[in-house]
């Protein structure tokens, strides 16, 4: 039996040369992604649309509670909080979607407008 190399679960020892195996490009490519400006600003942008993203959750609780409460006392939906929440709801997918990246775009202040319904 021919001798190919260390076996296939072999973790490396301290005189291999290259600890990620014979992929060079795929380390040369994790070092470009850690010291690239943009992915480190997108987490900023991330964190500031998670703390957005929290309040969002409570201005819509506040609203379905609200909503709930007015038409238990006059029988129909108030119109303008109808279309808080309306855009309120949109605004939240839109911070969802950038924060999952399936959108590039940031969401209001940043790049797109307010939602309207």
């Amino acid at each position: 039996m021919e001798n190919e190399g260390p076996p296939r679960d072999h973790a490396g020892t301290a005189d291999d040369t290259d600890p990620y195996g014979d992929d060079t490009a795929s380390h040369a490519e994790l070092t470009d992604n850690l010291k690239s400006r943009s992915t480190w600003l997108r987490l900023f942008f991330m964190l500031v649309f998670v703390f957005i993203y929290g309040l969002t959750r409570l201005v819509l609780g506040a609203v379905v509670v609200l909503q709930f409460f007015w038409v238990l006392f006059t029988a129909e939906t108030n119109p303008r909080l109808k279309t808080l929440g309306a855009s309120l709801a949109t605004y939240t997918y839109q911070i969802l979607r950038y924060l999952t990246y399936n959108s590039e775009e940031r969401p209001f202040p940043f790049d797109l407008d307010w939602p309207v319904e």
